[in-house]
């Protein structure tokens, strides 16, 4: 009877196993705050809630992410929206569908050693700046600082020096002299040099609309449209352990979300970490949703840095959906 009621135990585990469906989320860079939802679902258990069986693969930036799951090694891209845009160009069909960044966190820093030779965007002319990886959204954000400041982006070396300890090594060292960097990164440089420049800061809303002229979308699950119609079931079922993380994110404390993280990605200066936690709490959306104006925002930079995309007639509007979080909201009701 015992043997009986194991048997019975051991096929439900197994039902319930095989029930789950089976997801491979590509990360930027887990490391990064700008997707600390992605990684905080996981700790929180609410894939699994909904579902899904998960594994989050962690790449050096988001062009990484996205080769995986254009070369079929991953499912979906947990990175920055504006990948679907300049990939639109290329008639790739990319589409983000739930966001979690209201704004992107990026921010352009002068090398401690630097600090006095480094004073404008323009004296990065025949420099060396790390991005995240060439091709990220690090490094897309570099480039329209420069075109928009009058430099061509060639005359500038890109780095590939990754997003947390690797990129604050690489500052600290001098082996670049400016970077595009993210929090807790910079947070994390700023503990240890004080008089730390910035030469460019989207970590607030008010930085952003100085930046960008508007709102621009950040951090976004997104991935091709022929996966999202083929996988419409397990869409909705990252919409929702996204949508219940984001409102768990706003009922709770820093040290509360900082209690349930990966201790590899706090690090040693709990105290730091927390810091930069505190400053972009704000950053994370309340909503899931896309703003049309903040997509179009995204187009419009693009579109003013590449020619390539200025020329491709695209419809950004289907560069996103907002189906699957009004389902979820519909279904909350």
């Amino acid at each position: 009877m015992r043997f009986v009621l194991a048997l019975i135990v051991t096929l439900g585990v197994a039902q319930a196993a095989s029930a789950q469906s089976k997801v491979t989320i590509a990360v930027g860079g887990g490391a990064c705050l700008c997707y600390l939802p992605t990684v905080l679902a996981k700790q929180l258990g609410e894939y699994e809630k909904a579902g899904l069986d998960v594994e989050l693969v962690d790449l050096k930036g988001g062009s990484d992410a996205l080769k995986a799951v254009l070369g079929g090694s991953a499912d979906v891209v947990s990175g920055y929206f504006d990948h679907c845009v300049n990939l639109a160009a290329k008639k790739q069909e990319l589409q983000s569908f739930v966001v979690y960044d209201r704004y992107p966190g990026l921010v352009l820093v002068v090398s401690p050693k630097q600090t006095g030779k480094i004073n404008s965007i323009k004296d990065l002319a025949g420099k060396k700046v790390g991005v995240s990886a060439p091709g990220s959204s690090t490094d897309f954000f570099l480039k329209y600082q420069l075109r928009k400041n009058g430099l061509d982006p060639a005359g500038t070396a890109v780095i590939g020096i990754g997003l947390g300890a690797t990129a604050v090594a690489a500052m600290q060292q001098g082996q670049i002299d400016a970077a595009v960097m993210l929090d807790p990164a910079v947070t994390v440089l700023q503990g240890s040099h004080k008089d730390l420049k910035i030469l460019s800061d989207t970590r607030t809303q008010k930085d952003t609309l100085d930046v960008f002229g508007g709102e621009y979308p950040g951090g976004a699950l997104y991935t091709t449209t022929a996966w999202i119609k083929g996988h419409e079931k397990e869409v909705q079922a990252l919409t929702a352990a996204m949508m219940n993380t984001l409102k768990w994110i706003h009922a709770h404390s820093p040290e509360e979300i900082m209690a349930k993280m990966p201790e590899t990605m706090v690090g040693k200066d709990k105290e730091l970490y927390l810091a930069a936690l505190r400053n972009t709490i704000p950053m994370y959306s309340e909503t899931g949703l896309m703003d049309p104006k903040g997509a179009a925002a995204v187009l419009a930079v693009f579109s003013e840095g590449s020619p390539e995309v200025a020329k491709a007639n695209i419809d950004v509007s289907k560069t996103y959906t907002n189906k699957y979080v009004e389902q979820y909201k519909a279904n909350a009701k």
